[in-house]
């Protein structure tokens, strides 16, 4: 081949790609591949099949309108679908050449009736193939040409590729391979790995044997002497009642027990002389004694109004200025005087989201005021009931004990984890939208 016929082929091959590039339309695209192609390359049949979600042979040569029931479009598509489907050598050119001993018996038998003996085949990029086929065979040089028109072919179509959503991506990765029985192992293997099934609470730090100091009467509280969480000692003064009314009460009791006691003095003495003042002196004695009962009542409860720490500890309530000035009634809680060595975890389970928790189970607290740290504790008591907690949140109490020698401060709040049995990460994770699709369904 002469410098000229060179020259001439390389004009050729430039301008077949301009004309690939500029195409408007991916139909137009794919008549210049099958049809034009041939001012370069002498073959007698040209087909292009195209790659996606939708696999189709896109054009052939000689034909401007495809039948997708015709039979040889269908023979075609069959040979296309196993030839894409044959893995590429390592090492190997960019094109292949094929023939009718490659194909499967079944599509083997058809090909002397649809196609000449010689075919080439080259891939498109990621976009599709590229058969020609004619009656003699294809010198390297020709594969070669053949080959650097598909590269150039093959950038052409990207620019038609459709974009892929994530259904079509999805589609993709479910085509059965060996890629998706890998993946499809792979979450069988990880929705059957164990996991421990928690739940998260409102925990709180609480005392282990409180001591309830209440209102002893009703009335309305006068002063408290002392702060909250402040350490007192068996003694000290907690806070006072109101005395006003109770004192006047006790001041006429005393009175009428003076009086009653000088009654008496009198019809005493008279009953020396008189026996008839013995009677007398016998109802004096009486009202005395009632009077006398009714001071030391008045006496004992105004004394009870001032209320002392039964034992050592600290005082646990909100604010004295929310106490000083109201009134209580009798038996109504005012404080709590707690050991602040002996402290236990309360934890409060929405009965949402509640799981099977037993005593000694696990929990773990970790206080909002110590980021970094944590305790670990169990379980002793659960509430067999729900109540309704201070948020208005429906709830199961769960009392726990702290495992260790470190403890957190009396009084602390958090958020507490509370363990239940080992499930499989599928049931973990579905848990909530199936007790959620049971609800609205009414499995």
């Amino acid at each position: 081949m002469g410098h000229a016929d060179r020259s001439r082929e390389l004009a050729g091959l430039l301008q077949l790609l301009r004309r690939a590039r500029d195409a408007a339309k991916p139909e137009q695209l794919g008549f210049i591949i099958v049809n034009e192609s041939q001012q370069l390359l002498p073959y007698r049949q040209a087909a292009v099949w195209r790659e996606g979600l939708h696999r189709h042979v896109a054009a052939l040569s000689g034909l401007s309108e495809l039948d997708p029931t015709a039979p040889y479009l269908q023979w075609l598509s069959r040979v296309f679908r196993h030839l894409a489907a044959q893995p590429e050598p390592e090492g190997a050119a960019a094109s292949r050449l094929i023939d009718a001993g490659q194909l499967p018996e079944a599509l083997a038998e058809e090909w002397s009736s649809w196609l000449p003996a010689h075919a080439l085949w080259l891939r498109l990029g990621e976009q599709g193939a590229w058969l020609l086929a004619r009656e003699h065979p294809w010198s390297d040089y020709e594969r070669k040409l053949a080959e650097e028109l598909a590269h150039g072919y093959g950038h052409a179509l990207l620019r038609f590729a459709p974009k892929r959503n994530w259904r079509e991506a999805a589609l993709q990765w479910l085509r059965p391979g060996r890629r998706q029985r890998w993946l499809l192992l792979g979450v069988l293997l990880l929705a059957c790995l164990p996991v421990r099934l928690s739940v998260l609470a409102r925990g709180e730090v609480v005392p282990q044997t409180p001591i309830l100091l209440r209102a002893p009467l009703s009335g309305v509280i006068d002063s408290i002497q002392v702060q909250p969480n402040q350490r007192v000692k068996a003694g000290d003064s907690l806070f006072d009642l109101d005395a006003t009314a109770l004192a006047g009460q006790f001041a006429m009791a005393a009175r009428e027990r003076d009086a009653a006691q000088e009654s008496f003095r009198a019809s005493a003495q008279l009953a020396v002389t008189d026996d008839k003042g013995k009677l007398a002196m016998a109802q004096d004695r009486a009202r005395f004694e009632e009077k006398s009962i009714a001071a030391e009542y008045t006496g004992r409860e105004l004394q009870r109004l001032h209320v002392v720490a039964p034992g050592a500890g600290v005082v646990v309530f909100s604010d004295r200025n929310d106490w000083q000035g109201r009134a209580v009634t009798v038996g109504e809680k005012v404080m709590t005087l707690a050991d602040p060595a002996h402290v236990e975890l309360a934890a409060w389970l929405p009965a949402a989201e509640a799981i099977d928790v037993q005593p000694g189970g696990q929990v773990t607290l970790y206080p909002n005021a110590s980021p970094t740290e944590s305790y670990e504790a169990e379980i002793l008591r659960v509430a067999y009931k729900a109540e309704v907690t201070d948020g208005g949140l429906l709830a199961y109490r769960l009392q726990a004990r702290f495992i260790g020698g470190d403890k957190p401060r009396l009084g602390q709040m958090g958020t507490a984890r509370v363990y239940g049995d080992w499930v499989p990460l599928v049931y973990y994770a579905l848990r909530r939208p199936l007790t959620a699709a049971r609800q609205w369904l009414g499995w």
